[in-house]
């Protein structure tokens, strides 16, 4: 294997260090007036909180913790891992997503309530958003477990063959003169990323976390480098921020 290019070394580094792949802001708030509120959707969110809060209130002393696979108990109806899969059917989720956002629209609700509907639109994409991508999902999981992936700047692959494998993937892809050149890295890359979700299926249906933690760190570097593929341009610069 050759040696990489110093200066794509020293820009991999300073990238990763800097990845902008969306920290997730995954702290629970205290809403669960909002989050009961697609659970009857057509009912006026005022009447539904009032309900949902006397019920909680007499008949739940010990509430299942709310996630954003709360939101969908069609397509997600056993939670997340262990108990439910890491891998999610997309299109099943989508057209939950579309269904829910389309009850959830401020507009279907009566002035005074507009605030809460909208902020439980909020919500509702923000759970979409995480749990449609793979990288995202994983990194929302360890989240609730206490492990920030996503901001960890440590958190890093310390295989040096593998770090030799992304440097010199990147240099490829710089030295292209088509994208036809790139036809095969696609292919592969986009194996990768299916190995390494099948191991974060793994990781998570058995509570692996430490498994599940460097997964996570892999699939980012695999999640760059697809990004770079999917946005080459003949002589632009490779760098792995999204």
């Amino acid at each position: 294997m050759r040696s990489p290019n110093p200066a794509i070394l020293s820009r991999l580094c300073a990238s990763l260090a800097e990845s902008s792949v969306s920290p997730l802001r995954t702290r629970q708030r205290p809403s669960s007036c909002l989050l009961c509120a697609y659970q009857i959707p057509l009912q006026p969110l005022s009447r539904r909180h009032q309900s949902t809060s006397q019920s909680t209130t007499r008949e739940d002393t010990n509430p299942r913790p709310q996630t954003h696979y709360t939101f969908f108990p069609t397509t997600l109806p056993s939670g997340p891992p262990p108990h439910g899969h890491f891998t999610i059917d997309l299109s099943s989720l989508k057209k939950e997503f579309l269904q829910l956002q389309s009850r959830a629209h401020p507009d279907l609700h009566p002035a005074e309530n507009k605030n809460k509907a909208q902020a439980l639109s909020a919500r509702i994409n923000e759970a979409y958003k995480t749990l449609q991508s793979p990288l995202l999902r994983a990194q929302y999981l360890l989240s609730l477990r206490g492990i920030d992936v996503a901001e960890d700047e440590t958190a890093k692959i310390e295989d040096p063959e593998l770090l030799m494998e992304v440097l010199e993937v990147q240099e490829q892809i710089e030295e292209a003169e088509s994208e036809k050149d790139l036809d095969g890295m696609k292919r592969h890359n986009d194996g990768r990323i299916e190995e390494s979700v099948g191991r974060l299926e793994e990781a998570f249906r058995n509570d692996d976390v430490g498994l599940a933690k460097s997964e996570a760190v892999r699939l980012r570097y695999w999640i760059n480098i697809k990004e770079s593929l999917d946005g080459w341009e003949r002589g632009k610069p490779i760098s792995l921020e999204h």
